[in-house]
Formats: structure tokens, C-alpha cells, sequence
């Protein structure tokens, strides 16, 4: 049996606004936009080569209102991986992007903090070791809807011994 994380929900006060922030000043790719009703659309969205969408939820109610842009509890929730940070950065800056630090080195990579308008976190990531179990670095993918093994990697304390 293969399985596959298809998407992950993200809820915004509004498609139309989610869509502007993340399709044209991003660059993601649009999958899909779909009315369901007169109020609920059907909407997904993708980096460029990515293989898992985000669901674009619009939020109804006073309680879905109230995370928007914290949806983990102020913990940063998406992580876009990048194969040329300095270009992505110096583009999302240029676009109006914040950032909420200046970038740094950690032992996995180069990272810096950024907010989309609604609020949620995201790294910008470029990985110095290859991150992943069974699914290539995201500058070695050749299509965008490639199925595969989530992006895996083991605790440093606890990776394989390799003898």
C-alpha cells in the first residue's frame, strides 16, 4: 500500500486573499479551484515542484476566525524548502514578505522565519543534508505531483548506523 500526505489545511479569512498572497506573490502554482456551493470552495495550492497541496479554508464561525494565523499555537507551521535560499529571500523580500529574523545557520541548513498576511509562520529552508527518506531534494524533482514517502529524517541522535 502506498500512501502519500495529499494536503494540509490552512484557514484564511478569505479564498480570493489567500489566493493573491499565495499564488501572485509567491508563485505557487494554483491546483485547483472548485465551487462547492454559493459560500465553500474547493481550493489548493502548491509551490512550484511540490508534491503536497494546501487546502485554502475559509473561515466561518467565531471559532475558525480565531485561528486564523494560529493554527499552532504560534509555533511556526510550514516549512518551504528551497534549493536557492539567497534568490527566494531576496524575491520574498522584494515582494513584501516578512521575515521576522535575519537568516541563520543551524546544523541542518540555512533558516529564516517569515509570516504570510494572515499570520502563520513559515521556515524558509534550504536543507545542507538531504532531509529525506525515499523523496528527492526538492531541486532534484522533475514534476509537480510526483506520489512518494513524506520528507522523513531521523533525530541526529538517532540515526541509522551506517557499518
Amino acid at each position: 500500500m502506498t500512501q502519500n500526505l495529499f494536503a494540509a489545511t490552512l484557514v484564511v479569512p478569505d479564498y480570493d486573499a489567500g489566493i493573491a498572497f499565495y499564488v501572485e506573490t509567491l508563485g505557487f502554482d494554483l491546483v485547483e479551484d472548485t465551487a462547492l456551493s454559493e459560500t465553500k470552495r474547493w481550493v489548493l495550492i502548491a509551490p512550484k515542484g511540490a508534491q503536497t497541496c494546501l487546502l485554502l479554508a475559509r473561515a466561518v464561525g467565531d471559532e475558525q476566525t480565531a485561528a486564523i494565523g494560529n493554527q499552532t499555537g504560534g509555533r511556526v507551521a510550514f516549512f518551504l524548502q528551497t534549493d536557492d535560499f539567497k534568490g527566494d529571500h531576496d524575491r520574498m523580500l522584494k515582494a513584501g514578505v516578512t521575515f521576522e529574523e535575519d537568516p541563520r545557520d543551524e546544523p541542518y541548513g540555512r533558516v529564516a522565519v517569515w509570516r504570510d498576511p494572515f499570520g502563520n509562520r513559515w521556515d524558509l529552508v534550504q536543507f545542507t543534508k538531504t532531509p529525506t527518506r525515499g523523496v528527492p531534494p526538492a531541486k532534484a524533482r522533475t514534476s509537480s505531483r510526483e506520489t512518494g514517502t513524506p520528507v522523513i529524517w531521523p533525530h541526529p541522535e538517532k540515526e541509522p548506523s551506517k557499518g
